[in-house]
C-alpha cells in the first residue's frame, strides 16, 4: 500500500531513482508485484484451500479469496509486461511523442505511454484482501483461544498429585497415576483428585466449581466427592470410584468441548446458504466480466469489475461470524458455571424469555457475606 497508494494520496517519499529525474513507472511495479507476491505466499493457505474446494465442486468462502485476489495479481502481472512494451514502443511511436508534447511533456513519449497502463495495477488489491481476512481469521483465533481458555480453567481445577495409602505408607504421586480402589487423603486446604467416597473423616468440601453451590457441603463417612472440589476444614480419607476420563470433571469438560463441535439449526442453514451462495457469486463474477467486455471496456476495467464483485461478497458474515458465536458462547457460559449439551440448546437459550429454577437452582453471587447482626436475650428474642 505504501509503495502503490501512499506517494499518490498522503505523499510518502520514495527513494529518488524511482522519481528522478523521471518516474520509473516499470521499478514501481516490479517492487509492488514482488511484496504482494510475498504476501499472497504466506498466506498460501486460502488459494490451496479455495482451488481444492473448486476442483472438489464444493467451492467455500476460500475459493472467492482465492480467485479474488489471484485474478487481481495475475492480471497486473500481465500489465506490467505490458507496460514495458507500451514504454519501448512510446519511444518511437509519433503519436505519443506528439501526445508527450502536447501535454507539454516533450521527451517523454515513452514515460507518457507507461502511465497508460498505471492504473491497471492492482497488486495492492490482490495483498490487501488476504490481509484483512487473516487479520479476521486472528481474531476468530483469538475469539476460540478464549474459549478453550475456559477448558483449561476447569482442567486445572484438579490437582496435579495425590496422596495415597499404598503398603500402609503414604505416597505422593501423579494424580493421573491414581487406580480405582486406592485409598487417597485430603487435608484440609486441598482439592480433591478423584471422584470417590468418604471413608474416615469429616468436613466441608466446597462444590461450588462443580454444582455452582456457594455453601459448602459436610462430608461424612459414606458420602461421595468429586475431583476439583475443595476441602475447607476437616481431614477426609477417601476411596477412589472414578479415575482419569470417567470423574466428573472429565465429564463435564468433555461435554463443554463436544458443545462447541455440534452444529446448532442456525449453523446447519449457514452451510446450506454458502452451498449456492458462493457459485451464485462465482456465476455474478463471470456474468460482470462478460457484460463490460461487451460493452466495449477494456479487458483491465472489465476484470476489476469482476473483481470487486468476488471481493465485496467475500468472506460470507454468516458463514464465517455463526461458527465463532457458537464457541464463543459456550465459552462464556462455561466461565460463568453455565454448560450447554449442545450447539442447539446454546442456540434455544438465545430465545428463551423466562428462565425456571428448581430447588437447586443457585442464584446468588457465590460469596457469603454479613448483610445483618441481631442480638438476642437468654431467651431466644431479639
Amino acid at each position: 500500500m505504501y509503495w502503490s497508494m501512499g506517494h499518490m494520496m498522503l505523499g510518502w517519499p520514495l527513494p529518488p531513482w524511482f522519481t528522478a529525474p523521471h518516474k520509473n513507472h516499470v521499478a514501481m511495479g516490479l517492487v509492488q508485484m514482488l511484496l504482494s507476491g510475498a504476501v499472497l505466499v504466506v498466506n498460501q493457505k486460502f488459494f490451496v484451500n479455495g482451488f481444492k474446494g473448486l476442483v472438489r465442486r464444493a467451492p467455500n468462502m476460500d475459493t472467492l479469496v482465492a480467485l479474488g485476489a489471484g485474478a487481481a495479481w495475475a492480471w497486473s502481472a500481465v500489465v506490467l509486461f505490458l507496460m514495458t512494451r507500451a514504454q519501448v514502443e512510446g519511444a518511437f511511436d509519433p503519436a505519443w511523442t506528439a501526445a508527450a508534447a502536447e501535454a507539454g511533456r516533450a521527451g517523454e513519449g515513452a514515460i507518457l505511454a507507461a502511465e497508460a497502463w498505471m492504473g491497471q495495477y492492482y497488486f495492492e488489491s490482490a495483498a490487501m484482501i488476504v490481509t484483512l481476512i487473516t487479520v479476521g481469521k486472528t481474531l476468530e483465533a483469538r475469539a476460540k483461544g478464549k474459549t478453550t481458555s475456559a477448558l483449561r480453567a476447569l482442567l486445572k481445577l484438579a490437582p496435579k498429585t495425590a496422596t495415597v495409602v499404598r503398603d500402609g505408607r503414604e505416597q505422593t504421586i501423579p494424580a493421573a497415576k491414581v487406580r480405582v480402589g486406592d485409598v487417597f487423603l485430603v487435608r484440609p486446604g486441598e482439592n480433591v483428585p478423584v471422584d470417590g467416597f468418604v471413608e474416615e473423616g469429616e468436613s466441608a468440601v466446597d462444590e461450588s466449581a462443580l454444582t455452582g453451590e456457594s455453601v459448602p457441603v459436610d462430608k461424612v463417612p459414606g458420602s461421595t466427592v468429586s475431583a476439583a472440589t475443595a476441602n475447607r476444614s476437616g481431614f477426609l480419607r477417601c476411596r477412589a470410584t472414578r479415575v482419569g476420563a470417567d470423574t466428573t470433571l472429565s465429564q463435564i469438560v468433555r461435554l463443554v468441548s463436544d458443545a462447541a463441535a455440534t452444529k446448532a439449526p442456525v449453523a446447519k442453514l449457514a452451510d446450506r446458504v454458502s452451498a449456492v451462495f458462493v457459485p451464485a457469486v462465482l456465476f455474478v463474477a463471470l456474468l460482470t466480466l462478460g457484460v463490460w467486455l461487451a460493452a466495449g471496456a477494456e479487458a483491465g476495467t472489465s476484470l476489476a469489475r469482476a473483481i470487486a464483485v468476488l471481493v465485496v461478497s467475500c468472506p460470507c458474515a454468516l458463514g464465517l461470524a455463526t461458527p465463532v458465536a457458537i464457541m464463543v458462547g459456550s465459552g462464556v457460559g462455561a466461565r460463568r458455571g453455565i454448560l450447554f449439551k449442545t450447539a442447539a440448546a446454546l442456540e434455544s437459550a438465545g430465545r428463551a424469555g423466562i428462565v425456571v429454577l428448581d430447588k437447586t437452582g443457585t442464584v446468588t453471587t457465590g460469596e457469603m457475606k454479613v448483610v445483618a447482626v441481631s442480638v438476642c436475650d437468654g431467651n431466644g428474642n431479639d
